[in-house]
């Protein structure tokens, strides 16, 4: 059965980097023959620590890696999602060579100031978090809806499970991650009547380059032991990686079950509400529209808890 994804075009924020959620969303998607624009910071700047961004040379390598093995098209835009001038200048960027987008991923996220409790927090530090994960998928969504206006599209949000159950001394992180769950929710209704669906994601655990801080920021003789807990919290004996947070077969299965309905004509009824977490339970993914259809997508997945 061809993809629906064939053809259509989509931008991911955070996908600067092979170590990343972003990169295996990419790749995921170009694999299911979507045209992909890698959007990162570009720099390769030491941001927090020893947290780094993809370099723009990385990100164009990754571009044409991913161009050339599955034959789609690809773009790599620099963007700091901070910043409404760098976001419109790279959407003037994308116009000169792409009429629509289809899919917005917005997967930039980072952490700064950790850890601190919110007695000791260092308020930059805070704000920054927050201005990354929260007010950048703001930004972005406000201005990539208008290239999904003509035929509708997908929106989708990582959020984390951090933005259900509260991070020890990461709370900048854990609030904003909460703040981008109830803006997902605020742009299904808003945008529905544009044919645009807004859905989440919440990762537990994943060893990214944010967790192997984490680690690395342990003594010497205590990072595999570090490690080791972090595992046993989780019902299959490891946290997740990337690849596996990467839209699995049920998300694209969603994407063709719906292309009738994002053809139909939109009324008020018409809205997206999925919230999935990534976990090794059941995750009930619903979404109505005029004829109140309502669908279960099962998944096998990494979570500290079942709970939803």
């Amino acid at each position: 059965m061809e993809s629906s994804l064939k053809g259509k075009t989509a931008i991911i924020t955070g996908s600067g980097k092979k170590t990343g959620i972003g990169y295996a969303i990419a790749k995921k998607l170009a694999s299911k023959s979507c045209n992909v624009i890698i959007a990162d910071y570009g720099s390769g700047k030491d941001l927090n620590a020893d947290l780094k961004t993809g370099s723009m040379d990385e990100m164009q390598q990754i571009a044409q890696e991913l161009g050339e093995a599955y034959g789609v098209y690809t773009l790599a835009v620099h963007v700091d999602v901070t910043s409404s001038d760098a976001i419109a200048k790279m959407v003037s960027i994308i116009k000169e060579q792409i009429e629509t987008i289809d899919i917005l991923c917005n997967n930039a996220g980072a952490t700064f100031g950790v850890p601190n409790g919110i007695h000791t927090y260092d308020e930059d530090a805070w704000l920054k978090t927050v201005d990354v994960n929260l007010h950048g998928v703001f930004r972005m969504s406000k201005a990539i809806v208008p290239l999904m206006q003509e035929k509708g599209g997908n929106i989708i949000n990582t959020a984390s499970r951090a933005g259900k159950v509260p991070a020890l001394f990461n709370g900048a992180y854990s609030v904003s991650k909460a703040g981008v769950i109830m803006l997902t929710k605020v742009m299904a209704k808003e945008l529905a009547g544009l044919k645009i669906r807004v859905n989440a994601i919440c990762p537990a655990v994943i060893h990214t380059p944010m967790l192997q801080r984490e680690i690395d920021m342990q003594a010497d003789e205590d990072k595999e032991a570090y490690l080791k807990e972090i595992d046993e919290l989780h019902p299959i004996g490891r946290v997740g990686r990337p690849e596996e947070v990467a839209f699995t077969d049920e998300i694209f299965r969603i994407f063709d079950i719906f292309t009738p309905i994002l053809r139909s004509k939109p009324t008020s009824k018409m809205r997206s509400r999925t919230l999935r977490k990534v976990n090794n339970a059941i995750t009930t993914m619903q979404a109505s529209a005029t004829n109140g259809i309502r669908i279960a997508a099962y998944c096998s997945r990494f979570s500290l808890s079942s709970d939803c």
